[in-house]
């Protein structure tokens, strides 16, 4: 059955052709928001869009950018004609994995792109109408990577390390103004990511404590809408965050590397 009752408040969401992208979105459609999504995948995009308009009857607008390019941000914030953004949800990403001196640097530079500024661009962007609105939320996506060094994906932990610095930073110089911000920090979710990690090969694939994207997307939104700051889903993410304060920085790391390594040798 089709709701029919529209609210005026609008919600961008990156990323937002399938994975936690998705699962976000429809939670924001079954909330009445008008619906703004960008992803590059043009295919899932739309077909998210005719699934939501289908099932809700919001309105939904697409944007097809490749997040990983400098000056997106600026793109696609001229793309919305002054439109005023309630809720900023940054949950593009994509991970590289292998020993710092064998990876690819074109695909590390996209998503240092993509993680850091093009997230920290939009944020920019968007963040002074809401302060001046008086309202608004923001929801960045991190991730359990976020609270310590990982070998063989170095780059994507040290840029869930900034993203999870960053909106902690934020979300404190902006108390007291109606704007909150919330990072997810999630652990691995059976989503595309784990393709895209893998670039193809099932023996580099994420096997461990793998979450399921809806339920980890419910429980970020729920802290986005109660303006929590920092959301672990889980009980043994919770657990596995605080380990690296009981642990020498050293220990930590070969721990991940070891969880990594058996990660991506096991099916």
């Amino acid at each position: 059955m089709k709701i029919k009752k529209t609210s005026t408040k609008v919600a961008l969401v990156t990323g937002a052709a399938s994975g936690l992208g998705y699962e976000l979105a429809l939670l924001l459609a079954k909330d009445l928001f008008q619906l703004i999504l960008v992803d590059i995948d043009a295919e899932n995009l739309e077909q998210t869009k005719v699934a939501i308009q289908k099932e809700f009857d919001v309105p939904v607008t697409i944007i097809t950018k490749d997040l990983s390019v400098p000056n997106v941000a600026q793109d696609i914030f001229d793309a919305l004609n002054g439109t005023p953004i309630d809720v900023l949800i940054n949950n593009a990403g994509f991970g590289v994995f292998g020993t710092f001196d064998n990876t690819d640097w074109e695909r590390e530079s996209r998503m240092l792109q993509l993680h850091v500024m093009t997230t920290t661009h939009l944020t920019k962007l968007l963040l002074p109408g809401m302060v001046e609105r008086g309202t608004g939320k923001i929801l960045n996506l991190a991730s359990l990577a976020a609270f310590q060094p990982g070998p063989l994906m170095s780059l994507y932990y040290a840029s869930k390390a900034y993203i999870l610095s960053f909106s902690e930073a934020i979300a404190n110089e902006l108390k007291g103004t109606g704007v909150t911000v919330t990072v997810l920090c999630p652990g691995q979710t059976k989503t595309c990511f784990q393709e895209v990690v893998s670039e193809g090969n099932t023996d580099n694939k994420i096997h461990f404590n793998m979450g399921c994207p809806a339920d980890v997307a419910l429980c970020g939104y729920k802290a986005m809408l109660k303006g929590k700051t920092v959301v672990i889903p889980g009980a043994l993410n919770k657990f596995i965050s605080k380990l690296p304060r009981f642990l020498s920085r050293n220990t930590a790391t070969a721990i991940v590397r070891k969880i990594q390594e058996k990660n991506r040798t096991e099916a």
